[in-house]
């Protein structure tokens, strides 16, 4: 049940028509054995979106598009390219898409459920966004699923790398490898939720695409990860928006301290 300040603020960034739909959809979804995809329309978000009716993809979408917590980042003056690491079903991508009509997206998310989804989400973008079906870690490696989430909700998937004698589920892939692959020599908007893996990831193999970040959204799983990510971005000239010590899943928005200068006003 949302408060009556959630609901202002679901009808200020959704708009009225949209917001009421929303809730629609979520009573029919409730009250029914209902199991094709509902169709979500926000002024954020340039296409219709799909989400999976008792799944996680309502409030994923609500956080994106109701909360709209990217605003914290700022507005980067004509972001080119962004990477959505632990993408789920497109929210964040599409949010991204509209929001910075000439920037570029690669999206990595390992779920296969999720990835069926995400394709088709941001299947109207066309050649806007590249999809990666695998996990971020900080080499590549062969991952398999972490058993014990795997019935947990569709957001909350870990990975692990795979013993000798087990077959991996995937290869993962690095930032460093996407950033090369890409033909662009910046990361503009670096978004990282990957359940964990954040541990791995700012362990390693991170100084030299750190370095060519210029805005990082993290959500962060755990003091262990916190201390790996806070060691990693001190050698960086990084602002911290309201970081949150005592809750390290928010949302934490670093930005780089030259690009601080080309956020535009209002």
């Amino acid at each position: 049940m949302i408060t009556m300040t959630q609901c202002w603020e679901g009808i200020a960034n959704l708009g009225l028509p949209q917001f009421l739909h929303f809730e629609l959809e979520g009573l029919r979804s409730r009250i029914s054995q209902r199991q094709r995809p509902m169709l979500y329309r926000t002024k954020c978000a340039k296409y219709p979106l799909r989400a999976r009716p008792k799944t996680s993809d309502r409030s994923v979408f609500w956080r994106v598009f109701a909360c709209r917590e990217y605003l914290r980042m700022g507005e980067p003056a004509d972001p080119g390219l962004i990477i959505d690491c632990g993408s789920n079903v497109g929210y964040s991508c599409a949010y991204f898409l509209t929001h910075f009509p000439s920037s570029y997206v690669i999206a990595v998310e390992p779920d296969a459920g999720n990835f069926d989804l995400l394709k088709t989400n941001l299947a109207p973008y066309g050649n806007r966004c590249r999809l990666v079906n695998s996990a971020i870690w900080s080499k590549p490696a062969g991952l398999v699923f972490e058993e014990s989430t795997l019935s947990e909700s569709e957001q909350c998937r870990r990975v692990r790398e795979a013993r000798h004698d087990e077959k991996p589920a995937m290869i993962a892939t690095d930032i460093g490898r996407l950033l090369k692959e890409s033909g662009f020599d910046r990361i503009s908007i670096l978004k990282m939720d990957i359940e964990g893996s954040e541990l791995e990831v700012f362990s390693s193999n991170y100084v030299e695409w750190l370095a060519r970040v210029d805005h990082l959204l993290i959500e962060l799983h755990g003091e262990e990860c916190a201390a790996a990510f806070e060691k990693a971005v001190a050698s960086q000239p990084f602002v911290l928006s309201q970081p949150d010590k005592s809750r390290y899943e928010e949302l934490v928005v670093c930005r780089r301290f030259c690009a601080c200068a080309d956020l535009r006003t209002g």
